[in-house]
């Protein structure tokens, strides 16, 4: 954003709000619907403020399956958000730490995917469980209605159609953002419009007389009951919840 990361001066305050941003983004893959998003540096703090509002906005129900990159900040935040103090050792006794040592709860299953590449073409891929069991990832790949196997493809093929609605992101052009705040507010604008006024084409559905019905990623998650205009999701008044 602004100027090339390379070409940022770490020392230079004006610096801090340019070079390379990220999405840190959330997405259920049954409904494609974008839980929430966290733009800036891809760091700890982000990852933990996207596992946080994860949280939050699945009313801090446990999740099936856990995925993503192999970006070693999220299992930390994950741990961090989900996790449980540890009162015992693994042998059993009372735990003497000042500060609890953090341990995943029962029924959390964690894995990601590393892609290995070899001149810039990814040649590998590598699951690794991180949290539960390899009995419990099994049962939620069969219980998953879109895929059998661990993957980031649904996150990927999102960021494609968001690139597409999107300029500021389009890579390797004059319209990268030069504003934060700007830059911000339109992730914010595309990204969560995206979940009621974009309809996606695996997510239709036919009636008994073969009609296609299109359906948002709102409509499928039942947030919604028709695929809305931009007028109308722009003018909805929103309430703020505590």
């Amino acid at each position: 954003m602004f100027k090339k990361q390379e070409h940022c001066d770490p020392a230079n305050p004006a610096d801090d709000q340019c070079g390379d941003w990220w999405d840190h983004t959330a997405i259920d893959a049954e409904h494609k619907l974008v839980l929430c998003v966290v733009p800036g540096a891809r760091g700890a703090e982000e990852a933990e403020a996207l596992v946080g509002e994860v949280k939050q906005r699945t009313g801090g129900r446990p999740v099936r399956l856990l995925t993503s990159d192999d970006y070693p900040a999220y299992k930390e935040a994950i741990l961090h958000v989900y996790g449980t103090d540890a009162r015992t050792t693994p042998t059993g006794r009372a735990s003497k730490r000042m500060v609890p040592e953090k341990v995943p709860p029962p029924g959390l299953t964690y894995a990601t995917v590393e892609k290995r590449r070899r001149l810039g073409r990814v040649v590998e891929l590598l699951v690794h469980l991180i949290f539960g069991t390899a009995a419990a990832l099994a049962r939620a790949l069969r219980l998953s209605r879109v895929s059998r196997q661990v993957n980031v493809s649904f996150l990927e093929r999102y960021h494609a159609t968001d690139r597409h609605k999107n300029a500021r992101k389009v890579r390797k052009t004059y319209t990268f953002s030069k504003d934060w705040h700007v830059h911000e507010s339109m992730t914010y604008f595309t990204i969560y419009s995206y979940n009621f006024c974009w309809s996606v084409r695996t997510l239709n559905e036919r009636d008994a007389e073969g009609r296609v019905h299109a359906r948002s990623p709102a409509m499928a998650a039942g947030l919604a009951d028709h695929v809305w205009t931009m007028r109308e999701w722009i003018t909805m008044p929103s309430v703020q919840c505590a």
